[in-house]
């Protein structure tokens, strides 16, 4: 027996009476045609008696590929991610991949480092969400798919959030509600999905017969947002309802209502963007935009699979969902 007890494909071959390329063979499902069914049988019963799994490292050098996927998140405090990475490395686990995690800097201007040593012999493909393509400038020629990143072009495969149309969605609700004076306290993060969240707000408001947009930037953090939400609540004629980008920023826009004495949703209206837990924990429930973060990293997990195996698979984008809660009503309710 092997070093520390472990049985290898020699102690196989020696129990089962036959060569180490018969095992390899049979155990790789090789054998038709090249092994008689009795000789294949006589090898997975020794294999079975003595409790050999293989090496998937070692399988895996010989085939030239790692099966591992890399997903690059920009944070791993949102809770945003967690789904996504679940969903991808359920997509894996099926077509027998793993998935590591690395955050890319955000205040990154060049393209993103690699965590690895040597990117292309560590990694078999590179999953970005939330980045600039011209970030991956620096994983040369490893294939990728960018996630919730905006449209490549030809570049590189795309799965994306409809967060345009649902932003608009947001707007209508609330215009349906009869708001007109509404403020935008948006995310002060250079990404598309943001630039899209804000530009489809702007056009939706500015559509509206005396629609006024007032907009305050913040991070995704709840002090900072609380302080830009304080500043549009603060204005002479302040808005009527506040569109968070996030859900978080969205907790900071109720501790500035509340700070002012301002009631949620009878003097204000405050809605968010993504549906974490956050957005049922708050008091009262988040009316939101629900967006499918697992399907997004699962679906990002199949397209790389498709490119992997020679694909050229074409963009996608995932359809958020207005979730109405007691969040928002008709102004002055």
């Amino acid at each position: 027996m092997s070093l520390a007890g472990r049985p290898t494909s020699k102690d196989v071959a020696q129990e089962a009476g036959v060569s180490q390329s018969t095992v390899s063979l049979v155990l790789g499902g090789k054998w038709a045609g090249r092994v008689s069914p009795a000789t294949a049988h006589s090898v997975r019963s020794a294999a079975e008696r003595l409790g050999y799994r293989p090496n998937q490292a070692a399988r895996n050098l010989r085939l030239g590929t790692t099966r591992t996927v890399l997903l690059m998140v920009p944070t791993l405090s949102a809770p945003f991610f967690g789904p996504v990475y679940t969903g991808a490395a359920r997509a894996a686990a099926r077509h027998g991949f793993a998935v590591v995690v690395s955050t890319w800097p955000d205040d990154a201007v060049g393209p993103a480092d690699s965590p690895f040593a040597v990117t292309d012999e560590a990694i078999d493909g590179i999953l970005a969400s939330s980045m600039a393509v011209e970030a991956l400038g620096g994983f040369r020629d490893t294939p990728a798919v960018m996630l919730d990143s905006g449209p490549a072009g030809e570049r590189v495969p795309t799965v994306d959030f409809g967060v345009a149309d649902g932003m608009r969605e947001i707007a209508a609700h609330l215009a349906g509600l009869g708001h007109r004076r509404i403020g935008h306290v948006g995310a002060a993060v250079d990404q598309w999905t943001f630039h899209a969240r804000g530009g489809a707000l702007a056009a939706a408001v500015a559509a509206l017969p005396g629609g006024v947009l007032t907009r305050a930037t913040c991070a995704i953090d709840v002090t900072s947002a609380k302080e830009a939400a304080g500043r549009l609540l603060d204005a002479p004629d302040r808005p009527t309802a506040l569109v968070c980008d996030d859900d978080l920023i969205a907790a900071g826009a109720y501790k500035a209502a509340r700070a002012r004495g301002l009631d949620i949703p009878a003097d204000l209206s405050v809605t968010g963007f993504d549906d974490v837990l956050l957005a049922t924990a708050l008091e009262p429930e988040l009316t939101t935009v629900r967006l499918p973060a697992e399907e997004l990293g699962a679906q990002g997990m199949t397209t790389l699979l498709d490119l992997l195996s020679g694909g050229r698979p074409s963009p996608r984008v995932l359809p958020g969902e207005l979730v109405v809660r007691e969040s928002t009503a008709p102004p002055g309710a």
